[in-house]
């Protein structure tokens, strides 16, 4: 836990979105002015998990590249608290003390209009302003931000993910490309038989986008100074062959040994729904029309977004 002085910015932060980003701007700001750290504070496990695990959301970012996007946002240090039971029972007075004051040393602290904070969220912004004149650390409001008329939210763009795919959409709203890690499986090596060696990814309990051919950038995280490479990424259930659910991904002009290790890939455009194909013929036919849409895609691709990759 921190012990200089802080500007606190507690929330849940997945995704780190924009409105995330506008907090964190707020903070530093005034961390800043008065030569105090920016800290960002979330929890783990996320808080529905634990009072309602049937409504628990799928995260958008896990708990350690939350972190590296929170820093690399502004946040001099984050503090991530475990979230049980006894923790939910906190009162807001607790909140306050406990959290805010001793473990964050908070001189300011800020928030969105809609924070709420200790047991069933009875604390509000009324009663931080009441510890904030009692106390004298400063509380700011930072309005959402808005993208085509609806705020940014981590509930929005998993929504976006989950029905759309409109991994475009959700990259302005990220400022960043949605991404996955994964671990190289071994697969039925299909794809090597027909022509197109694919990379079978093992990823996490993350929010995927909707079942589909997508447009992706790939880094091999094991390998240091490893290039940005380019790829197509089929998300679903492989029709074609009633194969199961997969995650896999055909790097362009790469043909190299990649079991064991982890990749990263960033979701640049959906090319196309998944469907079932007639035979082999055409399954490859239409992979090599994705090929050139994705390289095509590629091209025009913002180089601002590869860099979080």
């Amino acid at each position: 836990m921190p012990e200089t002085p802080s500007v606190v910015t507690p929330g849940n932060h997945d995704g780190v979105h924009l409105g995330h980003r506008a907090l964190i701007d707020a903070a530093k700001r005034m961390a800043d002015a008065h030569g105090w750290q920016t800290l960002g504070m979330f929890f783990d496990p996320h808080p529905t998990a634990v009072l309602a695990p049937e409504r628990a959301p799928v995260l958008i970012t896990d708990i350690a590249r939350r972190v590296e996007i929170m820093k690399g946002a502004g946040c001099d240090d984050v503090v991530v608290l475990p979230f049980d039971d006894e923790f939910s029972k906190m009162t807001p007075d607790q909140f306050v003390q406990k959290v805010l004051l001793d473990a964050c040393h908070a001189r300011g602290v800020v928030i969105g209009p809609d924070f709420h904070f200790g047991h069933k969220r009875s604390g509000n912004i009324v009663n931080l302003r009441e510890w904030s004149d009692r106390v004298g650390f400063a509380v700011q409001v930072v309005e959402p931000v808005m993208h085509d008329g609806e705020a940014v939210s981590s509930t929005r763009i998993r929504r976006v993910l989950r029905e759309q795919g409109d991994v475009e959409d959700v990259a302005t709203m990220l400022t960043r490309l949605h991404e996955v890690d994964g671990e190289v499986v071994r697969g039925d090596q299909r794809g090597r038989q027909i022509g197109f060696p694919t990379a079978n990814l093992e990823v996490g309990p993350l929010q995927l986008p909707k079942d589909g051919v997508y447009a992706i950038v790939a880094r091999v995280l094991d390998d240091a100074g490893s290039p940005l490479r380019q790829g197509v990424a089929n998300l679903g259930n492989r029709p074609t062959f009633a194969a199961g659910r997969s995650v896999e991904v055909h790097l362009l002009g790469f043909d190299g040994d990649l079991y064991g290790k982890r990749m990263r890939i960033g979701f640049v455009r959906r090319i196309r729904g998944e469907r079932k194909f007639d035979g082999l013929e055409a399954l490859k036919a239409q992979i090599a029309m994705d090929c050139e849409t994705a390289e095509i895609a590629l091209q025009g691709s913002d180089p601002e977004w590869a860099r979080w990759i």
